[in-house]
């Protein structure tokens, strides 16, 4: 029978599960989730006897199309000699799940969470959408599986898809670090996940449909004419270019009224650090609004005592008052963002400031928090007097 029928050009273009053979009892077994095991077979007495040479390019011995080879062909010349082949029995080594890393590094991160709801969030996007990698060995898991994983959400849910990309990718970065893995990461993004994922449809802004800043006048002018706490938190919202959590978690404590300024804890904040949002006169107008209906110190509480209006409430106060009904709250920032782009002249970095996006630039970052704070004053009056 030939011999060497596989190349290593050939082994990396094979993308399909099956059996292919290298000759004379040596073959690699493709799985549909990718990984790639080397494998030797012989018939004595009738008898047909697999033995296994060790993974293809992965795991924690990886064995090279070279090596399989020179194994495979200490077997031929052991059989030619009439010897047995025996496996030594070892102790099997302990295996190492995607699932057990998860766990670990959940266990690892506790303390660190910035509150309950990111931590939530961990949970349940590794426990639910990735249970696929749960049963896998951590060593062995391939870039197909990755994929594999990532195609229900990619498309419908690429927000959801893009974190649990990332938190796949720190799971094995914790298995690695532990020496688990001795292969690369199969869930990085640049290189590797770029190269197959399949491309979206791209949203004109990003993965929050917006409403056209020329609309939210009319949409402001609706929410004003309904007294409900929510079509308030909703304006406050759009007065502000915050975040829904910021709003819905704001307290009378955080507000300066003499000041004018909202101060926004670093624990509530995406980027973990403190934040001061100058308040216009109509924006501080709502808060005292507020403040005579308050029963706790939410500005925009709930049916539930001591809760904050929903975020779900919100979103329908929003979509009753605008005249496109995919509008999101998050979506209000873009609306901001565009305005200041297309209808004024202040710098980039007064808006950026605005919307509290972090500055990577430490010499910048100080300058800006030093000088930023009335800039953003006259750009948020500015803004309310385009809403009104």
């Amino acid at each position: 029978m030939a011999r060497h029928k596989l190349s290593e050009a050939g082994l990396k273009r094979i993308d399909k599960a099956g059996i292919y053979s290298d000759g004379d009892g040596l073959f690699l077994r493709v799985r549909k989730g990718g990984s790639r095991q080397w494998f030797f077979i012989y018939k004595r007495d009738g008898k047909r006897t697999e033995l296994g040479l060790g993974g293809y390019g992965q795991g924690t011995a990886p064995v090279s199309l070279v090596l399989a080879r020179e194994k495979a062909e200490a077997f031929r010349q052991r059989l030619a000699r009439g010897e047995e082949l025996r496996v030594e029995s070892k102790p099997a080594p302990r295996v190492i799940t995607f699932e057990h890393c998860m766990n670990e590094l959940l266990k690892a991160k506790e303390g660190n969470w910035k509150n309950a709801k990111h931590k939530a969030q961990w949970e349940m996007t590794l426990k639910e959408y990735a249970k696929p990698l749960h049963a896998l060995p951590v060593a062995d898991i391939a870039l197909g599986d990755v994929k594999e994983c990532l195609l229900p959400h990619w498309q419908k849910r690429p927000e959801t898809a893009d974190r649990l990309r990332s938190r796949i990718q720190a799971v094995i970065d914790y298995g690695i670090a532990h020496e688990w893995r001795t292969a690369g990461n199969p869930a990085r993004w640049r290189g590797l996940l770029d190269k197959v994922m399949p491309k979206r449809q791209k949203l004109s802004r990003g993965h929050h449909a917006a409403l056209a800043y020329a609309d939210t006048p009319k949409m402001i002018a609706k929410l004003r004419q309904s007294t409900g706490t929510a079509a308030r938190a909703v304006e406050f919202l759009a007065l502000t270019a915050t975040r829904s959590g910021e709003v819905r978690g704001a307290k009378f404590p955080e507000i300066d009224t003499k000041a004018k300024t909202w101060t926004i804890p670093a624990e509530r904040m995406k980027a973990g650090k403190e934040h001061v949002v100058p308040l216009t006169d109509r924006a501080l107008a709502l808060v005292e609004i507020m403040r005579q209906r308050a029963t706790s110190d939410l500005v925009f509480g709930g049916d539930v005592e001591d809760r904050p209006i929903s975020d779900t409430a919100m979103t329908k106060a929003l979509r009753l008052a605008s005249p496109d009904k995919t509008a999101t709250l998050h979506g209000l920032r873009s609306s901001f963002r565009d305005w200041c782009g297309d209808c004024t002249s202040f710098e980039r970095d007064v808006a950026e400031a605005a919307l509290a996006h972090t500055i990577r630039d430490k010499t910048e970052a100080a300058y800006r928090r030093a000088t930023a704070l009335e800039k953003r004053r006259e750009l948020m009056t500015a803004w309310e007097a385009y809403l009104a």
